[in-house]
């Protein structure tokens, strides 16, 4: 499998948009990753924007970032909640700083906003947030998808695709 050896988390709180979780952690268990869905710790369980139930692994307080090779953040809602919970920005920071992939669609720049990790970086996220995007010293570009680096970012659902062809290329599979 392309991404066998690889460990991946996604983040989950409640609202999240059902494509931008639920598309990412399929795909990258069909590459071979091994994907574990990390919350906030305010629960076992989140629902989705339409009510879809997801039980997470663990809560990102239990966890050692070090053991992740790449995070990805979905959109929705989620991302106000997410960026609430230190312990999520330390993983998101940590998984950053270590070289290893961070990924966000959508409404999930807030995370990264919160994390500290845009300055001097290109992104894209939904025009909504382009403003706080650029306030933490990202330059936003209307692309589907942007990769800086190990910094991976897109806009919306139709644009999953290229999305996960492009962090799967980054965690050295083939897309």
């Amino acid at each position: 499998m392309a991404l066998s050896g690889k460990k991946v988390a996604v983040l989950a709180e409640n609202d999240y948009e059902d494509l931008e979780l639920l598309y990412p952690w399929y795909r990258l268990l069909e590459a071979g990753a091994d994907v574990r869905l990390i919350g906030t710790g305010s629960a076992t369980t989140y629902q989705s924007k339409h009510g879809y139930p997801v039980t997470v692994h663990a809560a990102a307080d239990a966890v050692n970032p070090a053991e992740f090779d790449a995070v990805i953040v979905p959109g929705g809602f989620a991302p106000d909640r997410l960026r609430r919970y230190p312990a999520i920005l330390n993983l998101v920071r940590d998984v950053h700083q270590r070289g290893g992939v961070v990924a966000a669609i959508c409404h999930a720049g807030w995370v990264l906003v919160s994390a500290g990790i845009l300055r001097g970086k290109t992104v894209t996220s939904v025009s909504a947030i382009k403003d706080d995007m650029v306030n933490a010293g990202a330059t936003w570009v209307d692309q589907e998808v942007v990769q800086d680096g190990k910094l991976i970012t897109s806009r919306r659902p139709s644009d999953l695709p290229a999305f996960m062809k492009t962090i799967i290329a980054a965690l050295g599979g083939e897309s």
